[in-house]
């Protein structure tokens, strides 16, 4: 596998790496798909702080964590990372299917499948009549009552740079977060079906 491993203060060992590579080979059974995959080791004041990063196909996912020694670190990461994976994955599958029904949907009102005709004779007489064929449009699916839940999860408290933004989302593993750059603008990021961040500046 092919990790570009990065140490701030911080000697990156065999044993260290066979961990990262371990973890990292789980998620790519996950993902199904082949990747590329940093990961900086920091020690900061005796904190170890792991960051890996994975570049799957529709954008990169990002596991953050810290601890008192570097294993349980880059354990807590590779498991936040893993749940990313499993997000992403049902993301993906859930798009296909969407983009599957849209297709028999379009095939349906292109001629090739009737799912609910009615018979209708058109003409003066029986003899003059001629067979057609009656669409019935779909029902409508009533609408359901909106659920709210309130959160401070996905709202920055402290002003931060868009890279930090990034990180810090994906570490929060939300789909919308609002933050405030330095010169105090409101941006807000979010995450689109098919795994790309939105990037929302407010006036």
């Amino acid at each position: 596998m092919n990790v570009e491993y990065t140490g701030r203060q911080y000697e990156i060992t065999p044993a260290i790496r066979k961990e990262v590579e371990t973890g990292l080979a789980k998620i790519r059974k996950i993902l199904g798909d082949k990747f590329e995959a940093k990961a900086v080791l920091t020690v900061e004041k005796r904190r170890h702080k792991a960051e890996i990063t994975i570049s799957p196909r529709n954008g990169p996912l990002v596991g953050l964590a810290q601890a008192m020694d570097m294993s349980s670190a880059i354990g807590e990461a590779l498991e936040h990372l893993q749940k990313q994976a499993v997000k992403y994955k049902t993301r993906w599958r859930s798009k296909k299917r969407h983009a599957h029904k849209n297709l028999e949907q379009k095939e349906k009102w292109n001629g090739k499948s009737v799912p609910e005709t009615v018979q209708a004779a058109v003409g003066l007489t029986e003899t003059t009549s001629v067979r057609m064929v009656v669409h019935r449009f779909p029902v409508v699916a009533k609408s359901t009552e909106v659920h709210l839940v309130r959160t401070v999860e996905a709202v920055a408290l402290r002003p931060m740079t868009l890279e930090e933004a990034i990180k810090e989302a994906h570490f929060r593993d939300r789909d919308v977060f609002v933050f405030r750059d330095p010169k105090g603008k409101v941006i807000v990021l979010h995450r689109t079906r098919d795994g790309k961040l939105e990037l929302i500046e407010a006036p």
